[in-house]
């Protein structure tokens, strides 16, 4: 658990937004650490579709929990909360000020808020509920969620399979809606959190960027970077890590399913998809400080944030 006295700052945004640049010239003017957020960037050799920091970046501020599992590996929620937390805890110096950064939300409110006590994944139980969906469709098994737990059932579509199989998997296996779990949540931080949105202001500044990104992707090596990873037996399409956002795009192009022109466009197409999803999220969250990246004080409007928050947990 960290040190409730240690306040932390979270930077959060969409991908291809400019976090990490950010991050790391607030390192080089603050006695700061980063701490990664980000779901991918814990496998190691997912580096250029992870958009992981280059060499030179690491060296001018390291990051903490990136590169320590591997692709075939489990990483959860509850696994990234435990992680961070002690990592948050080893800052305990007046002037070593955690700086979580990433883009998944997840992530940021298991450690700020906790974690549910959701049962395991059953596989038997998956199985019968999955074949029960072969004979009868999700739309069925929906319309089945709705009178046990109608508020988790009015959050999802009829057709949206893996949530609401994980639904019915909780009602199965623990006898109560999930929605109730959910709120019965332990773990999270204590201390103070400053919360810091980086995000442009014009939605087409960010199609721009993920286009950009994406094809500085291709052009680093990522479809090579791809089929070195599916010489490993271990890995699958559905292996978690190779559902990233691209790579599961990459994967499916060395199978032939299409071509290099249409892998860039369903990588970008994607990867807009994400952000738009990180966007609903974040408009969703409040008190945090909106920086647009591309304005001129950009920095000085942030380290001015900084220093005021840490003038009043003092």
């Amino acid at each position: 658990m960290s040190d409730p006295s240690n306040p932390c700052v979270f930077v959060m945004g969409p991908t291809a937004a400019g976090k990490t640049r950010l991050a790391i010239e607030l390192v080089q003017r603050l006695s700061a650490q980063i701490i990664s957020v980000d779901s991918a960037m814990v496998y190691r050799r997912l580096d250029i579709g992870s958009g992981k920091p280059t060499a030179s970046e690491l060296q001018a501020a390291p990051h903490r929990l990136i590169d320590i599992r591997e692709p075939h590996e489990t990483f959860s929620a509850a696994d990234f909360m435990d992680l961070a937390q002690q990592e948050i805890a080893n800052l305990r110096g007046p002037n070593e000020l955690p700086l979580l950064v990433g883009g998944t939300g997840l992530y940021f409110r298991a450690l700020e808020e906790g974690l549910s006590k959701l049962p395991q994944a059953n596989a038997s139980v998956r199985a019968a509920i999955a074949a029960t969906a072969r004979a009868e469709g999700w739309p069925a098994l929906h319309a089945k969620l709705a009178e046990h737990d109608p508020v988790r059932a009015a959050q999802l579509h009829p057709n949206d399979a893996q949530r609401i199989q994980r639904a019915l998997e909780i009602l199965e296996l623990s006898g109560q809606p999930a929605s109730s779990l959910e709120r019965q949540r332990e773990g999270g931080l204590s201390g103070p959190v400053l919360k810091i949105v980086v995000a442009p202001g014009e939605r087409s500044q960010l199609h721009g960027a993920i286009a950009a990104r994406f094809d500085g992707m291709l052009a680093a090596g990522f479809v090579d970077e791809v089929a070195a990873l599916r010489a490993d037996d271990r890995l699958s399409v559905a292996t978690p890590s190779m559902r990233a956002v691209g790579y599961r795009q990459v994967w499916e192009h060395l199978d032939g399913a299409y071509d290099l022109a249409t892998l860039r466009e369903k990588g970008i197409v994607a990867t807009r998809r994400l952000a738009r999803r990180q966007l609903t999220w974040l408009r969703g969250i409040e008190g945090a400080l909106w920086i647009d990246p591309g304005q001129e004080n950009a920095l000085s409007c942030v380290l001015d944030a900084i220093d005021g928050f840490m003038c009043a947990k003092r």
